[in-house]
């Protein structure tokens, strides 16, 4: 019985999470001139708007190359300090492994007021590369959390066998370990992508008039509301399903084919 009450509690959870899809999904699609649930009719209308908006594009576009650099730079830190974490004793490891998560734990918003009269004085308000340092910053503790893990699973005897055959280290960790890791990488990769892409907190403090499309679309809102928004919405929803997806079966089909 507690079973089912279990399954019961989580589906009714779940089902309401996802209510809000059955509105927005319908409004993107509304031939309406403003939001109207239900839509009288259908049409593409809002998501031409978006296409044809420059502003939307540039915000878009933004958010693309500036997620791209977070979830580069976040691998560059990220992959050698899990490396050091899991494989390396030295004094002070348990510290550097929780400052390593602490942009977990610090709310965004502390995070960002600090941040913002450091970058006020550098004069990088507004600089979309002064975006990447403070993505990186919050996006570094997806990448050491799954690659720490990845790493704990790892069979070290495998790298045994490759030295024991004559390889080098440098050529056992590229032809060895990180094509066993792929799948980690991969998975850290895109959860850094994602967390920055909408990251809305730190743009609202750090972007200045250079809009990100989390703050386009809160600017929107605030200004005014229409259905280019709800299209925007179901945009961001796929994207994420979509690297949701690849986490979950193109990481294990890595996995399969480095073995």
């Amino acid at each position: 019985m507690s079973r089912r009450a279990l399954i019961l509690a989580c589906t009714l959870i779940y089902s309401f999470l996802m209510l809000p899809l059955l509105v927005v999904f319908p409004i993107s699609l509304s031939s309406a001139p403003y939001m109207q649930f239900p839509p009288p009719g259908w049409s593409w209308q809002w998501y031409e708007r978006f296409v044809d908006d420059p502003q939307w594009i540039d915000a878009t576009w933004r958010s693309l190359y500036i997620g791209v650099a977070t979830a580069a730079f976040a691998l560059a830190l990220g992959v050698p300090l899990s490396f050091s974490l899991v494989r390396a004793r030295f004094w002070g490891r348990v510290v550097v492994d929780r400052l390593a998560l602490a942009p977990i734990i610090v709310p965004t918003i502390i995070l960002s007021v600090g941040v913002y009269g450091l970058f006020a004085k550098l004069k990088l308000i507004g600089a979309w590369y002064g975006l990447v340092v403070v993505h990186t910053m919050l996006a570094l503790p997806f990448v050491v959390l799954v690659m720490t893990a990845g790493l704990r699973d790892f069979d070290q005897a495998l790298e045994q066998a490759a030295e024991g055959l004559g390889a080098s280290r440098t050529r056992t960790l590229w032809r060895i370990t990180l094509p066993l890791l792929r799948p980690s990488l991969v998975s850290a990769g895109l959860l850094a992508f994602i967390s920055s892409f909408d990251e809305l907190v730190v743009a609202l403090f750090l972007a200045g008039p250079n809009m990100t499309l989390p703050k386009k679309m809160f600017d929107n809102i605030l200004m005014e509301i229409d259905p280019t928004i709800a299209a925007v919405s179901v945009m961001q929803i796929l994207l994420v399903a979509i690297v949701l997806v690849l986490i979950g079966r193109f990481g294990r089909g890595l996995s399969g084919s480095a073995r």
